[in-house]
């Protein structure tokens, strides 16, 4: 039976007792929290505050290029930069970002004699981006809330 190393032990504990959603964030290696405290009430609990925006990506350039591509299952690159409003030169820097994040999978090929470039969100990308969107709905949700 596959046992655990010391140090993921306390994780996994955190994990059994705060629900699967913190695994998911933590196992792409998203920003999985603001804060990790220890409880001084009780020794050895750690008490994990709300996922926060992941600030990879966190800027909208990112983030429409993500969410363009969250749609489909790949893009050409000429699709993505008309949808996410960009340059050539912005959507590859930003590309070449979220790939090296693992967020992003750049293939580049041929048709016929002309190249191309597909992108594609990775699945980490893809849990990645719903964390993010998550996290950005719960700090607009205070916005809603009527005061207290």
């Amino acid at each position: 039976m596959w046992e655990p190393r010391a140090e993921h032990r306390a994780l996994l504990a955190c994990i059994n007792a705060y629900g699967v959603f913190f695994a998911m964030i933590i196992m792409v290696g998203a920003p999985p929290v603001v804060g990790a405290l220890r409880r001084r009430d009780r020794p050895g609990t750690v008490v994990i505050s709300e996922p926060a925006p992941n600030p990879i990506i966190h800027t909208t350039t990112r983030l429409a290029i993500m969410a363009t591509l969250a749609a489909v299952e790949e893009m050409d690159f000429s699709t993505v930069r008309d949808a996410a409003e960009v340059s050539d030169s912005v959507l590859s820097k930003q590309a070449a970002a979220l790939e090296s994040a693992g967020y992003l999978s750049i293939r580049k090929g041929h048709v016929g004699r002309r190249p191309r470039t597909w992108l594609s969100l990775t699945p980490g990308g893809r849990t990645a981006l719903r964390s993010h969107t998550a996290a950005l709905q719960r700090i607009l949700s205070r916005a809603e809330r009527p005061d207290e």
